[in-house]
């Protein structure tokens, strides 16, 4: 998997995002290695989703510089980065809701590797490939001619991974992946994440979870007013008196002790 000369898959530098007065993202930096998972967490408005949408070229920073790679992705158009290698699924469950899920992770998986100027009038075997590995993956295997429409909510969160998936992303963003699940499906979703990233794919996941954010990740980031006020281990988090007062309250913050304490037991 490549990286920058300097180690970092993915740097933002001093990164802002303006929307008239308003900073949605203020001055953030922070790198982000290869195969590492960071977890960003912070109020509803805290910026998280802006982030996103600016590394993915949806609504492009107003100030500093992201690198991909050593690439300067700042303002680039969504699907140049896409094809750069960055993925992402959003907090709603998007998908052609009268096409089957072969069908929806097809298109993915045929314009988000390539350019495509003049589209063929067959995906190809090499799509169909991708197409099934992905799938597999994320568990949907033997879903893949029900109509997206007529999934339940898991399977369409699963269904946008794996379109994500199929367009062979070295980073992928992952916008609140469980949010509206319950527990036993939080579980899923959880799983299936730890097998991507067995397959060797980066991620940053926003999440409001709190135990699914600190399970998965080996780095966490809060963000609050657009900056980031913390950055460290999942562990130092709920040590944290800033993090504690704005955003996790102390119930919150001593039942995640109380889970990382035993995870690091087990």
């Amino acid at each position: 998997m490549g990286t920058a000369a300097g180690g970092s898959l993915l740097a933002c530098r001093n990164v802002s995002k303006h929307f008239g007065a308003l900073a949605a993202v203020n001055n953030l930096s922070f790198e982000l290695q290869a195969g590492e998972v960071l977890g960003i967490g912070g109020p509803n408005g805290a910026g998280k989703t802006t982030l996103f949408e600016s590394i993915s070229g949806l609504n492009p920073a107003t100030g500093g510089e992201i690198l991909f790679e050593g690439r300067d992705i700042t303002q680039l158009p969504p699907e140049a980065v896409c094809h750069a290698g960055i993925a992402r699924t959003y907090q709603l469950n998007a998908g052609f809701d009268s096409m089957s899920v072969r069908d929806n992770v097809r298109v993915a998986a045929y314009f988000g590797r390539d350019n495509r100027v003049i589209p063929g009038f067959r995906f190809g075997r090499a799509v169909d490939d991708q197409v099934d590995e992905a799938l597999s993956l994320v568990g949907l295997s033997d879903k893949h001619a029900e109509l997206f429409g007529r999934l339940p909510v898991v399977d369409r969160k699963l269904l946008m991974l794996a379109s994500a998936l199929a367009t062979n992303p070295k980073l992928l963003l992952m916008d609140e992946p469980v949010g509206g699940l319950n527990p036993k499906e939080i579980d899923q979703i959880m799983n299936v994440v730890r097998n991507i990233v067995g397959r060797g794919i980066t991620i940053i996941l926003i999440e409001h979870v709190m135990r699914f954010l600190v399970q998965l990740s080996s780095r966490v980031l809060i963000m609050h007013h657009g900056e980031k006020i913390y950055e460290g281990s999942p562990q130092g988090l709920v040590h944290d008196r800033n993090v504690v007062d704005v955003y996790l309250g102390e119930g919150a913050s001593q039942r995640l002790g109380a889970l990382l304490e035993g995870q690091g037991a087990g």
